[in-house]
């Protein structure tokens, strides 16, 4: 990105924080709970009434936003639990984990583009909260910095295992820049990621291609858009070649499912997943 977006934040990190707070208002708030999605939000926070306004297009995106915000922090909590003391999250946006983060002895790496970093400490400091002790703040520009230079400059032991956080990012991304990135994790013994994406139209049924092209229309008229999708399988095939040995993906009804405690059987499938790749050894 050059020019005046080089200086803009991102207008979709703005749009799924304000899907978070909105679900703090929401029946379903027990999904994720997350008592600074407003705050750091300021005056750009919903209110409860938006939850009116709301279609079935706005309802799906957020309970979506809210699952994958909910899986990443289980299976963290699994990861500090079996000894994983580094936690990177990627494209953090207006992410409040850092200001959550429950486990004293869990060092956290926010890495963003500078744009967007500076903006979310500015929203910190306008909300009244200090600045979280143990986060690193790690402004990166993917187009000239690289990943496994920055993070070890910002204090990131590089030879420990650790968890990586990537969620609403991936199909903005070109695949050389993804596999760029998951290669480096897999290089990273005993690490783990989880990512969130979008799989090509051909994939879908009629109702899933409705639903991939309202969305892709939506983030492409903000300039910016999805370019990369992926088929479960062949994702699966390739992250086994980079070196990741255990893989779980849910697609939506199964994460629908997961939360609802219903059967999975009958519930759609939109295209959307969450995945998670460890590399156990």
């Amino acid at each position: 990105m050059t020019g005046m977006e080089d200086a803009a934040p991102s207008r979709t990190a703005l749009r799924v924080a304000r899907l978070r707070a909105l679900h703090q208002f929401s029946p379903q708030a027990a999904l994720f709970r997350d008592p600074y999605a407003a705050a750091i939000l300021g005056e750009a926070a919903p209110r409860a009434q938006e939850l009116e306004q709301e279609d079935e297009h706005g309802r799906r995106m957020r309970l979506f936003v809210a699952a994958r915000a909910r899986l990443a922090e289980d299976w963290l909590a699994a990861a500090v639990q079996r000894g994983v003391r580094q936690v990177v999250v990627l494209g953090a946006g207006l992410d409040t984990f850092s200001l959550r983060n429950p486990y004293p002895n869990l060092a956290v790496f926010e890495v963003d583009h500078p744009a967007t970093q500076s903006w979310k400490r500015q929203r910190i400091a306008d909300a009244g909260l200090d600045e979280p002790a143990g986060t690193a703040f790690v402004p990166i520009n993917f187009e000239r910095q690289l990943l496994s230079e920055e993070l070890p400059s910002a204090g990131f032991k590089p030879t420990e295992p650790s968890f990586f956080m990537w969620l609403g990012v991936v199909p903005y991304l070109t695949r050389e820049a993804i596999f760029g990135t998951l290669s480096y994790i897999a290089g990273i013994p005993g690490s783990e990621v989880v990512f969130d994406y979008s799989e090509p139209a051909e994939n879908r049924d009629v109702t899933g291609q409705a639903t991939l092209a309202f969305y892709a229309a939506r983030v492409a008229t903000i300039g910016e858009p999805w370019i990369s999708f992926f088929d479960p399988i062949a994702l699966a095939k390739s992250l086994n070649e980079l070196g990741f040995d255990e893989i779980e993906d849910l697609e939506s009804g199964a994460i629908a499912a997961r939360f609802a405690r219903t059967p999975s059987a009958g519930r759609r499938n939109s295209g959307g997943h969450i995945l998670r790749a460890r590399r156990s050894v």
